[in-house]
């Protein structure tokens, strides 16, 4: 696995949309705090474009992806948002000059298109919160964005759940949004979980969508060698007028009982304002106590 350089004081960190448009007020706070990290912000040609619900047109955003790519001055590239919009752009994309000079791609959601269609080219990327967030997001989760992008070790801790499942292990970490991964089955940026830890976050669905995204991410062997799971952020989820009579957690709990991997709810990644980086890609150390949790990268 390809893992980017740090990045270093002084240098251009660019910021592009490849799914739902953005407003320059929406992004201004947080160029101002990329700025005083001492980064250099350059924004994406059609950044502010518009077409309908997304940040310009396919070959508007492709280009500003690709430019970014291939631009070597360009040390990071930090999605402005989520939404929908990336795998429509997924195929168009030439990902060889970011082999020869790998650079973060940083974000989550949506974004996830390109955190597995990355992993499976063999390049680590990072999840972590993005522009559109930085206003409401806590210390600590532009603290662990920080840390990552300028090279530090990377730890998170958070306190024990009840349904968590006990263990240490050390592997990579694949995954992102549920529902991202559920729609990428089959395709050519379906992730590779063997021997790895799966990490899964999702908001605002159904619970009967969540029961059958798990199901077939079990039918398609998702689950068969995975050496951990870590479950993120379950927010805001919906329930018919006939309850489903189970919790997303639950629901989950209940398709993985057959296996005895370690595994842990409740982690502080995905649509929360604690949103901590998470290096995908890289080898981590997962360790599940009674007492809580730590993972360290």
């Amino acid at each position: 696995m390809i893992t980017p350089k740090k990045i270093n004081i002084g240098d251009k960190i660019g910021i592009i949309s490849t799914a739902r448009k953005i407003s320059s007020l929406e992004l201004s706070p947080a160029i101002e705090i990329l700025k005083s990290w001492g980064l250099k912000v350059v924004c994406g040609k059609f950044l502010f474009a518009e077409k309908n619900q997304f940040a310009g047109t396919f070959l508007q955003r492709t280009e500003d992806l690709q430019n970014m790519l291939d631009n070597n001055d360009i040390k990071a590239i930090l999605c402005a948002r989520g939404g929908y919009g990336s795998v429509q752009i997924i195929d168009n994309v030439d990902f060889s000059n970011l082999i020869k000079n790998p650079k973060w791609i940083i974000g989550y959601s949506d974004v996830t298109v390109l955190h597995s269609h990355l992993n499976i080219l063999g390049i680590s990327t990072l999840h972590a919160t993005m522009p559109v967030n930085f206003s409401d997001n806590t210390q600590r989760s532009l603290d662990s964005l920080r840390s990552v992008v300028f090279g530090m070790k990377n730890s998170i801790k958070t306190s024990p759940h009840k349904f968590n499942r006990t263990g240490m292990v050390e592997a990579e970490i694949v995954g992102g949004n549920l529902s991202i991964l559920y729609s990428l089955l089959g395709s050519k940026s379906d992730i590779d979980t063997d021997k790895k830890i799966l990490f899964i976050e999702d908001l605002d669905e159904y619970l009967y969508h969540i029961d059958r995204m798990v199901i077939n991410m079990k039918r398609n062997r998702k689950f068969k060698n995975l050496k951990g799971m870590i479950i993120g952020e379950m927010g805001s989820m919906n329930d018919n007028k006939i309850p489903f009579g189970r919790s997303a957690q639950e629901i989950i709990l209940s398709h993985i009982k057959e296996y005895d991997f370690p595994v842990c709810f409740g982690f502080p990644c995905g649509h929360l304002d604690d949103n901590r980086a998470l290096r995908l890609g890289v080898k981590s150390l997962l360790n599940i106590t009674e007492n809580g949790v730590s993972l360290s990268q």
